[in-house]
């Protein structure tokens, strides 16, 4: 059976992201294969863990996936893997609505693995055992196993804090400013943005903490761990066309998976620099076109998928999607024309939007989901949607601000775009393989 450990903080900041990868670096400088996993909705720290790893790192979000997709997604993920490392999100306790549904510990007891707090202890000493004894009794399901201490002032505050904390220090690491990740304001920046220096990453680790003992730590899996797809590829395979570049980059990995579990060949292309491939559908996903407006503009896919559009090709966006899909978007002075296939523009604001999750009813008939299916998912954005006042929505959101009045979803032809990032765990995506399929023999 393969080790498997959750990394939580205490709070968001703790530096979980910095030691997760440095943890993961150290590991496979070991020769041992890592799974990354990340809680939460996040697109952005997981595309850290799969440049460290080499393999793509999923999220585990039982708000969306279900405590049973969470499940599904880890046994998949693992199967072939010598260790598991999923880094949390928040604090550990921090949920849905203070609710523990969507938190680090809700996914720690679903999977039933040991976790290791990441506790900031600059300026502490003593009182770093309080917090240790309280989050360590706050919840009893959760096996905290140890601690990773962030940020330790010298060998003098490390002997301090060893006399006050009852669980196993598993790692007590230094201020290293060289090795953290910056941010922009969707978060940290993606992984191909930034050159990692992985050697200093796994280097801080074995020197600063205990790898061989967080390896023993292991796992056992409180579900049947053969928890995998088990259904058939369909007949009659389709091409959906996937947007993946600078500007395109926010992607589930279980829904390129979901695409292909359910019949679709998935040809990556990119809007800035390529045509638009010969498929039969389009799921472009979010990211940040409002850094590449100029480029996404210039290119040649642009009219061509308005072209696509027109012909009544199924196309399905989110967020930075929809984003592209509408007729511009407007950053103060500068004006810059997108697809146009969407009767709305999109403006640029300084401040945020929407953030968090939500929860949508199909309400009109549309290519991608079947009509009275609630679908869950995401949204997170600095910009807003001027629509034309005839403007067809497909979602009505239970939870969620949407584009405009508590909807979501602009229909035109057979394109929908919407803020919503969903999870493809949450409702079947046969409909949209089936749109696609009937258009390609058209």
């Amino acid at each position: 059976m393969i080790s498997a450990v959750l990394i939580a903080g205490t709070h968001s900041g703790v530096g979980k992201t910095t030691i997760t990868l440095g943890l993961m670096a150290a590991l496979r400088k070991r020769g041992l294969k890592v799974q990354p996993f990340k809680v939460g909705p996040d697109f952005i720290d997981p595309s850290h863990h799969t440049t460290v790893c080499g393999r793509p790192s999923r999220n585990l979000d039982t708000y969306m996936m279900g405590v049973e997709g969470v499940k599904r997604s880890f046994a998949e993920a693992v199967k072939d893997a010598d260790v598991a490392v999923v880094e949390g999100v928040m604090g550990i306790f921090d949920g849905l609505d203070a609710s523990e549904e969507a938190s680090s510990a809700h996914v720690a007891k679903a999977l039933n693995i040991p976790v290791l707090l990441v506790m900031d202890v600059r300026g502490t000493s003593r009182s770093a055992g309080a917090m240790e004894l309280g989050y360590s009794s706050f919840d009893p399901e959760v096996k905290i196993a140890g601690t990773l201490l962030n940020r330790v002032g010298s060998e003098r505050h490390l002997s301090l804090l060893k006399k006050s904390l009852k669980r196993p220090i598993l790692g007590a690491m230094p201020v290293r400013k060289e090795v953290e990740v910056e941010s922009r304001h969707l978060g940290l920046k993606m992984s191909f943005e930034k050159e990692h220096n992985l050697g200093a990453l796994a280097s801080l680790v074995e020197e600063h903490s205990d790898v061989d003992g967080i390896i023993k730590l292991g796992w056992k899996p409180s579900f049947d761990f053969d928890q995998s797809w088990k259904g058939e590829i369909k007949e009659g395979k389709v091409r959906i066309g996937v947007a993946m570049d600078e500007a395109f980059c926010f992607y589930y990995h279980d829904n390129l998976e979901e695409l292909r579990k359910a019949g679709a060949e998935i040809s990556f292309f990119s809007p800035l620099r390529d045509d638009l491939p010969d498929v039969d559908g389009l799921y472009i996903g979010g990211g940040y076109p409002e850094l590449h407006q100029e480029g996404l503009e210039a290119g040649r896919a642009r009219e061509q998928i308005r072209r696509a559009s027109e012909d009544d090709m199924p196309i399905y966006g989110e967020c930075g999607g929809l984003m592209y899909l509408t007729e511009a978007i407007t950053s103060g002075d500068s004006r810059h024309s997108m697809v146009g296939a969407l009767p709305a523009e999109t403006i640029m604001t300084k401040n945020l939007q929407a953030l968090g999750y939500v929860e949508a009813e199909v309400v009109k008939d549309n290519p991608v989901s079947d009509l009275g299916t609630r679908i869950r998912g995401h949204e997170f954005h600095y910009s807003r949607i001027d629509c034309q006042g005839d403007a067809r929505f497909v979602y009505h959101l239970v939870r969620g601000k949407g584009s405009r009045d508590g909807l979501d979803g602009l229909l035109e032809h057979s394109t929908l775009g919407g803020y919503l990032h969903t999870h493809f765990y949450s409702y079947q995506i046969g409909r949209f393989i089936d749109s696609c399929r009937s258009y390609s023999r058209r």
